[in-house]
């Protein structure tokens, strides 16, 4: 090996290791026009040490403990106030009520269960989301929106909370 090989290597080494140390700060939010049952299904996938961090935050309790509260909530009490001023949804121009219905455990992260329920026909739809970026500069929310099959997506960030996507139906 040269010496410049070495040098390349050795800068290669450290890059993969800073990314490794550096967490990813990501929320992803599928969100599916059911036209049948005219609703917006949808589904939030969010890293629980991460919402820990930002709900022992906004909580101001900074011993929470996500999966075993003590504070007399249930994370979806917790996830349901939450939710309230930092994902929401407006078709048309027109905001939507969003029912928060639940929450499973896969992995690291929590999947949170959502709906908005009477759907009218729309085109355009404006979604609304910066969660965890209250505490995380870097946090990225990516949403994706299927209609009649077609995926079409935004990422959301603390610079940038809420765009549109419009569909042509």
């Amino acid at each position: 090996m040269t010496a410049l090989t070495t040098i390349y290597y050795t800068i290669a080494q450290l890059t993969a290791l800073i990314f490794f140390l550096h967490p990813l700060h990501v929320s992803v939010t599928e969100i599916e026009f059911d036209e049948k049952d005219k609703a917006l299904e949808i589904m939030m996938r969010v890293f629980i040490d991460d919402l820990e961090t930002t709900l022992r935050n906004s909580l101001q309790d900074p011993d929470l403990d996500i999966l075993e509260p003590k504070n007399g909530k249930t994370v979806d009490q917790m996830m349901q106030e939450y939710l309230k001023t930092r994902f929401k949804i407006s078709l048309d121009n027109k905001v939507q009520t969003a029912k928060y219905l639940g929450h499973e455990r896969e992995g690291d992260a929590f999947i949170f269960y959502i709906e908005v329920s009477n759907v009218k026909k729309w085109k355009t739809i404006n979604i609304h989301n910066n969660i965890i970026t209250e505490v995380y500069d870097d946090q990225s929310n990516l949403v994706h929106v299927t209609v009649n099959g077609k995926v079409k997506s935004l990422r959301l960030t603390r610079n940038t909370p809420a765009d549109n996507l419009t569909f042509s139906n």
